[in-house]
């Protein structure tokens, strides 16, 4: 006749799916970890907390940020998160924490972290620019940069949303 199934048996099978379930996700998270890792230092970006020398300087009357040349750049995956951006009338004229005066023209953004200098790449909608940071900021949960009025001008990015960005490899990996 039928005999009961052996339980001894039918544990070792599950235990033996479990194993398998564990072993594949613990590869699949380790996967995961290896493709997170070149950002695993997202307060910062990565960067190191030195000066850095900007790839050329600008006019002051066509801008009063630092340009850089972004094919001469490599930059880190891109990231999101909160961005708006500053500026207006009241605020042209003032110093930024990083020793520049706020001007209409002013390409550039503020991080509370980053270094002054650093060049970081912003895309919205099929629009995309490089920008130093030349300020700190933002103060409000749950954002991360605030673009001056031109660089949200350049990027047409208006009001307040979530930006892709990617700082630059070179800065954030050497400080340079």
């Amino acid at each position: 006749m039928n005999q009961p199934p052996d339980r001894l048996a039918r544990t070792y099978d599950f235990t033996a799916a479990a194993w398998l379930r564990a072993a594949l996700l613990a590869g699949a998270l380790a996967v995961l970890a290896l493709a997170i890792a070149p950002g695993a230092q997202a307060a910062t970006g990565g960067a190191a907390p030195i000066a850095v020398e900007p790839a050329s300087e600008t006019t002051e009357e066509s801008t009063t940020a630092t340009a850089f040349n972004e094919a001469e750049l490599s930059f880190a995956p891109l990231r999101y998160a909160g961005a708006s951006w500053y500026g207006g009338k009241t605020m042209w004229g003032r110093s930024t924490a990083c020793g520049q005066v706020l001007r209409p023209s002013t390409i550039g953004v503020a991080n509370k972290r980053l270094p002054c200098g650093t060049p970081v790449k912003f895309v919205w909608h099929g629009h995309s620019i490089v920008a130093p940071v030349i300020d700190r900021g933002p103060y409000i949960r749950g954002r991360a940069w605030d673009l001056t009025a031109a660089a949200a001008e350049a990027l047409e990015f208006e009001g307040v949303g979530r930006i892709q960005y990617a700082v630059a490899i070179k800065y954030a990996r050497t400080g340079r």
